[in-house]
């Protein structure tokens, strides 16, 4: 426990007191010695005390002043002290002991929390939004566990909820849980309002029904309520209602003010105080304009529905409100709704029964009526009907799985998404808005399935649909056309991508902020495009960047953080560095097994890259053992024609042609041009890396002539969709040109040398190529000696410009 938690008072933080300051010893009530007082309160001290017996611990020891208890009171501990016993939560301080000193005086032994407030210590953090929602649920966690023991707070407020550092993670504790409940009397005529002209609640984080003093059927929706005021607290740095000047206030007024008037939105708070909102999204890692924007919507939503002044519309429960921040961390849409007009105006015309009355009179009651039954059948009307049209679709979508339909064939989920992708124009022509979320799904799983021309096609539509009736920036526009992106990079048009990426990035760091899930993501399709494209450099920059705000964002076990990790740890393979590569992928494949499991197609994805990097790194053995489980799982999970299947069947095959089984790599590769062909292509860049490795283990078997038909056709696919510039390209005019070399060719071999070392052909390869055996029969050759001086120059004339 930490000072400043006393229910019913805010203690403040005072300078402490030490027990014995006048040179005595520390006096000792029970097995407790006392050391220091930590804070003072209406209801009475709060001392850091040492527990001599049975074990030796600091405790937080509550001493209740005199004149606030009874004998009754001793009573009321004793039982609640066998509630509070019973509690067992990470988010819960514990209750360890209840006695009373030799004067009668009763006192509460209680863990002690050395931390601050959740609000002081999301500020000193600057925790995002996400990040104090994250520990918020954990607070809600802890309160519904209380509920669970029918044990009610009644205080909750960012004093009583500290939090400390455990194993690095922030965890929340709440103390005091219990004690408001033991100290009320239960006499006839008082209530749970007051006692000893004290509030039962703290003013601006207690509920309605707490200030109602003709109430007394408070129950855990109080707690909601509450709950409601520390979440606004968090993500606005102000509470719903300006307590300040309730002081210079007569009671009933606040009490009145309490029940009647509804707090603004968090975002209309935040918008309202700009000049004084600039600190506050500061300490949330924003500025005032986009805090304002992330907090409309589903916030607002979720906060007003805590902060309901009827409780029958409030959450029913702490894990209900927890539950909807969940939903809305997870980017699925939350229970919570905005109040419908007519409900505001029924609680307008509760506050002022009588002035509407004279004012509307039965006119505006029965129009009120007329209205609310109107847009009420018209809304049940169109989901009946957008439900008649889901419910026609997805019967069309099945039909051919009839047995009538069928005439005895089989059918695939495959061909159940082909016919229902054919039909979607004439069963959803009348629905656009629900045409294009649909096109969007199929369009997601047909690149899923990595079939990525459909894929793109579906996505098109869907980005122009739902652009014309959501709006160009809306999230569900901004999606689909995210995933357009990355499908159109996938089937390496990576220039292209490129541009349309950078666009979406502007787009969604203005509409939905930068540190969103989906600008995220596009950031990382960005660096996976930068990196496919030969852009090392960038990509590694932009992946650092972006991953680092993932893991602050999301976590480091979150799979869009591993998916940054996972391509950062691509770039350094394809830089070379291998070790540190590696590390990154077994760290990376250790997550992805404990967080999706070792048989997730993304867990098996991690394998085969790390069997690559160890190929690099001349462990074939280990590789080959990695590779060939990954593929036989891969071809069972996926299927043998998946993009991910065909890469890991490339991968093996490059293993065996380093173990110098080049019988058993050319039977694999060329297996793998052939389903490079079917599945992507025959101008996609896959197909020009399964060319390429097929010419590499012809050239191993020393078939020179047919080794030159396959890599004549990779450079052509090369120079064609990657640019004669792209690492990829130089590397294959280079082996081409030894290949030329070989079968005697010289003119044309120094044609293609001169080209490669023209497009950046890397200094080692430079250095070596007068040794270089495929090119012996150069040697004498005025035009090599000439390349090769030159390329000497142009080598270290880009290395000292680097």
């Amino acid at each position: 426990m930490r000072p400043g938690a006393d229910s019913g008072a805010n203690l403040g933080y005072p300078r402490a007191t030490s027990a014995g300051d006048d040179g005595g010893e520390p006096p000792i009530i029970g097995p407790y010695r006392l050391l220091r007082r930590l804070g003072v309160g209406g209801m009475g001290q709060v001392w850091l005390a040492e527990q001599l017996e049975p074990v030796r611990r600091c405790v937080a020891l509550k001493l209740i002043k005199a004149g606030v208890f009874d004998a009754s009171v001793l009573r009321r501990f004793q039982a609640e002290r066998q509630s509070l016993a019973i509690m067992d939560h990470p988010a819960i301080a514990k209750v360890f002991d209840a006695g009373t000193t030799p004067a009668g005086q009763p006192y509460f032994a209680m863990e002690y929390v050395d931390g601050p407030p959740i609000t002081d210590y999301c500020d000193q953090k600057k925790l995002v939004i996400r990040e104090r929602l994250r520990l918020f649920v954990q607070v809600c966690k802890g309160v519904q566990h209380a509920h669970q023991k029918a044990i009610i707070h009644r205080d909750l407020k960012p004093s009583n909820i500290l939090v400390t550092d455990v194993d690095g993670k922030p965890t929340p504790r709440i103390i005091d849980f219990g004690l408001a409940k033991a100290t009320v009397p239960h006499a006839a005529g008082e209530t749970l309002f007051t006692h000893v002209g004290a509030f039962l609640g703290t003013p601006g984080y207690m509920s309605p029904e707490q200030a109602d003093p003709g109430l007394r059927d408070v129950d855990t929706r109080t707690d909601v309520y509450s709950l409601g005021v520390v979440l606004y607290e968090l993500l606005t740095g102000f509470l719903p209602f300006d307590a300040t000047d309730w002081k210079n206030r007569r009671l009933d007024e606040v009490l009145r003010h309490l029940r009647e008037t509804d707090a603004e939105p968090p975002s209309t708070r935040v918008g309202k105080s700009r000049d004084s909102s600039t600190a506050r999204a500061e300490a949330r890692g924003t500025e005032t304009g986009p805090l304002v924007t992330s907090l409309r919507g589903d916030l607002d939503w979720i906060t007003m529905k805590a902060l309901e002044k009827d409780r029958e519309r409030r959450y029913g429960t702490p894990s209900a409100l927890a539950s909807d921040v969940e939903r809305y961390l997870e980017n699925r849409p939350v229970e919570a709704r905005r109040a419908s007009t007519v409900y505001r105006v029924r609680k307008y015309v509760r506050r002022h029964a009588v002035g509407a009355a004279v004012a509307s009179g039965a006119l505006a009651l029965f129009f009120v009526f007329a209205v609310t039954q109107s847009v009420e059948l018209r809304r049940i009307t169109r989901e009946r009907d957008r439900a008649d049209r889901i419910t026609e679709f997805m019967a069309r979508m099945f039909k051919v799985s009839d047995p009538s339909e069928a005439r005895g064939n089989s059918i695939t989920a495959r061909e159940l998404l082909d016919k229902s992708s054919n039909d979607i124009n004439t069963g959803l022509a009348r629905d656009p808005e629900l045409k294009g979320q649909m096109l969007d799904v199929m369009g997601a799983v047909y690149e899923g399935l990595g079939l990525y021309p459909r894929a793109e096609s579906l996505l098109k539509q869907a980005v122009d649909i739902r652009g014309k009736v959501l709006g160009p920036e809306n999230p569900g526009t901004l999606r689909s056309a995210r995933l357009l992106a990355w499908t159109t990079s996938e089937q390496g048009r990576y220039e292209e991508a490129e541009r349309m990426m950078r666009d979406l990035v502007d787009s969604e760091t203005r509409v939905l902020g930068p540190n969103d899930r989906g600008t995220l993501i596009t950031e990382s399709y960005l660096a996976w495009t930068l990196e496919l494209a030969g852009h090392f450099a960038d990509a590694e920059k932009l992946s650092r960047q972006t991953l680092e705000r993932q893991q602050r964002a999301f976590g480091i076990d979150d799979p869009d953080t591993i998916e940054s990790a996972r391509c950062l740890a691509v770039v350094l393979s394809n830089q070379g560095r291998y070790k540190e590569a590696e590390e990154r992928f077994r760290l990376i494949l250790d997550a992805r097994r404990r967080v999706l499991g070792p048989e997730h197609p993304r867990t098996l994805k991690i394998i085969s890259d790390l069997g690559i990097v160890l190929v690099e790194e001349d462990r074939y053995t280990e590789a080959e053992k990695l590779l060939q489980q990954t593929l036989d799982l891969q071809s069972r999970v996926l299927g043998r024609d998946h993009p991910d299947t065909i890469i890991t069947m490339g991968n093996l095959a490059t293993v065996y042609e380093n173990e110098g089984r080049n019988a058993e790599s050319e039977t694999l590769q060329r297996e793998v041009l052939q389903q490079c062909r079917r599945v992507f292509g025959p101008d996609h860049p896959s197909t020009a890396i399964a060319l390429y490795n097929v010419a590499d283990v012809l050239y191993e078997e020393h078939r020179y002539a047919e080794a030159v038909t396959f890599l004549r056709q990779a450079v052509d696919i090369e120079r064609r969709v990657l640019g004669a510039g792209h690492p990829d390209t130089v590397g294959s005019v280079y082996k081409l040109a030894r290949l030329l070399a070989l079968t005697k060719k010289s003119q044309e071999a120094i044609l293609l040398l001169q080209d490669a070392v023209a497009h950046g052909l890397d200094a080692a390869t430079v250095a070596g190529m007068e040794k270089d055996e495929a090119l012996k029969s150069l040697d004498g050759n005025p035009a090599f000696d000439a390349l090769v001086e030159q390329a000497r120059k142009s080598t270290a004339a880009r290395g000292q410009k680097n």
